[in-house]
């Protein structure tokens, strides 16, 4: 059920300075915004922190800032990237994602009636992922020092997996797999950003990603590290990964999913889709004896249902990730230099 608002859109339309000035305007829109949206009891004690409960598990700790332009785009929005982006970064480390912590730079001029819009859409994607939003802070910037609004969400979970999915846990002979096709966030925001249009509509890939990890550790599996793509897409990930393991990958470019519009997309403007943004989609290293078990989960409880095998884990070479393309020539993928388009998530 929608929360009901009680806060007086039509006396202000839009954020000002004095509701972050900390006095009478800050608490109605803390108490008539905020807290509807995020009801929950740890909330209702009204104090300057949350108290979590004591958890006999290792604890994992993450901290993500959202700067999207814009604020909304196909398949999501700036307070769906923060909680989610948050919960994504716990289940690489093999963590359960306990608790969240929120922080608004809201902009003076923001109408109140996007930001209540993306309240909710953070409270519905909480209650997906199955985790709180306890604590957070609030904060007003003057018009032209903020676009609108900035979030930063910190999220605590509790660790599943023993050991942890690190890349210093990445062998020789592991596999790595795909969870789904990739590029569409970085498209579909770029497509809503300039007025670009398909024939068919493109989403982005916004999914929260913890299940996953739960369903690895009722499983046992040995995943050797996980990572989730986001800015500087799939390459940028696994060029991560190899370098901190020190070890090389050759993955097979034409085993990996694109859609017909970002397909299209990247050719048309030049873009590298293997750099594209993701906010859905990760890949998962496990030794090569569980590969079929990790990629049969995969397409069960992975968001997009299309995963795939992209490579083996070699001893280090001269580069650490290239590709085979599918004319089956080899390509260098470095570290993105720059950025393929800025302000994504």
């Amino acid at each position: 059920m929608k929360p009901s608002c009680p806060f007086p859109f039509q006396d202000y339309p839009t954020i000002t300075l004095a509701h972050g000035g900390g006095g009478r305007f800050t608490r109605r829109l803390i108490q008539d915004l905020f807290v509807p949206a995020f009801d929950n009891p740890d909330l209702q004690t009204e104090h300057d922190s949350a108290i979590l409960p004591r958890s006999p598990k290792q604890l994992a700790f993450s901290t993500d800032s959202h700067v999207v332009s814009p604020l909304f785009f196909p398949g999501g929005d700036i307070g769906m990237l923060a909680v989610w982006g948050t919960v994504n970064d716990l289940a690489m480390s093999g963590a359960r994602p306990i608790a969240l912590s929120v922080g608004f730079i809201l902009e003076e001029g923001l109408p109140t009636e996007d930001l209540y819009r993306i309240l909710l859409s953070m409270r519905q994607a909480a209650d997906e992922a199955g985790v709180r939003i306890v604590t957070g802070d609030t904060k007003v910037v003057e018009r032209g020092h903020g676009d609108g609004l900035y979030i930063n969400c910190s999220g605590v979970g509790e660790v599943l997996m023993d050991p942890p999915p690190a890349p210093g846990q990445v062998r020789p002979g592991d596999a790595v797999l795909l969870s789904g096709d990739i590029g569409r966030h970085g498209v579909a925001v770029m497509a809503s950003r300039d007025g670009l249009q398909f024939q068919t509509p493109l989403e982005s890939d916004c999914a929260p990603l913890n299940a996953l990890t739960e369903t690895f550790a009722a499983y046992h599996l040995p995943i050797h590290c996980m990572r989730d793509l986001t800015r500087g897409g799939l390459a940028t990930a696994l060029v991560e990964i190899l370098e901190a393991a020190g070890l090389s990958l050759e993955i097979e470019e034409a085993r990996i999913p694109l859609e017909p519009e970002v397909r299209s997309s990247c050719e048309l403007l030049g873009l590298d889709p293997l750099y594209c943004a993701n906010e859905g989609r990760c890949v998962v290293i496990a030794p090569e004896r569980k590969a079929s078990t990790v990629l049969s989960l995969l397409h069960q409880h992975a968001p997009s249902g299309n995963a795939c095998y992209i490579g083996t884990i070699t001893q280090a070479g001269q580069v650490p990730l290239s590709a085979r393309t599918e004319m089956g020539t080899r390509r260098v993928l470095p570290l993105l230099s720059g950025e393929q388009l800025p302000r994504i998530c």
